[in-house]
C-alpha cells in the first residue's frame, strides 16, 4: 500500500510539473513588460520577452510616449528604424538565479551595453541592468498583465 502511495504522489508532481508554464520552471521573464524613461521615470515603451533556444529576445511592441518613433541615434541597419517591432535585447542567457551575457540596446542614445536581467517582487517587476567595463545603469520594468 505505500509503494502505491508514493507512486500515485510521483505521478501527481510530475503531472503538476508539466502544466507549469515555461516561464515558472525556469524563472524566464517571458512576456510583456513596460519599460520607463531612465531620465524622467515616465512609461516609455512595452517590451515583450520571448525565448528561442535557450535565449532571451526583447522586441518594442508599443509605445508610450509621444517622443521619437524612428532610431535616429542609432548605427548600421537600426539607423532610423521605427521602434515598433525593433529588437533591443538579444542573447540572454540563464546563469544561476539570474538571465545575462546578452546585450541591451537603448535606442535612446543608440547605445548597447552587456545585459542582465533578475525578476523582482515575485515575478511582477524585472530589474534590467546594462553595463559596460566597471560603469552600469539599472531599471526596473513592470510586468504588464
Amino acid at each position: 500500500m505505500t509503494i502505491r502511495l508514493h507512486i500515485a504522489s510521483l505521478a501527481l508532481l510530475a503531472a503538476a510539473a508539466f502544466a507549469l508554464p515555461a516561464s515558472a520552471d525556469t524563472g524566464a521573464p517571458l512576456g510583456k513588460w513596460r519599460t520607463f524613461d531612465p531620465d524622467t521615470g515616465a512609461p516609455k515603451t512595452v517590451v515583450e520577452i520571448t525565448e528561442t533556444d535557450g535565449a532571451l529576445t526583447g522586441t518594442i511592441v508599443e509605445l508610450l510616449d509621444d517622443g521619437e518613433t524612428t532610431c535616429s541615434q542609432c548605427d548600421g541597419d537600426r539607423k532610423n528604424q521605427p521602434l515598433v517591432g525593433m529588437v533591443i535585447l538579444w542573447d540572454v542567457k540563464p546563469k544561476g538565479g539570474e538571465w545575462s551575457g546578452g546585450t541591451i540596446l537603448r535606442p535612446a542614445n543608440g547605445k548597447t551595453a552587456n545585459a542582465s536581467l533578475e525578476l523582482t517582487d515575485g515575478g511582477s517587476k524585472l530589474e534590467v541592468t546594462g553595463s559596460k567595463g566597471i560603469m552600469s545603469r539599472s531599471q526596473t520594468w513592470e510586468r504588464v498583465e
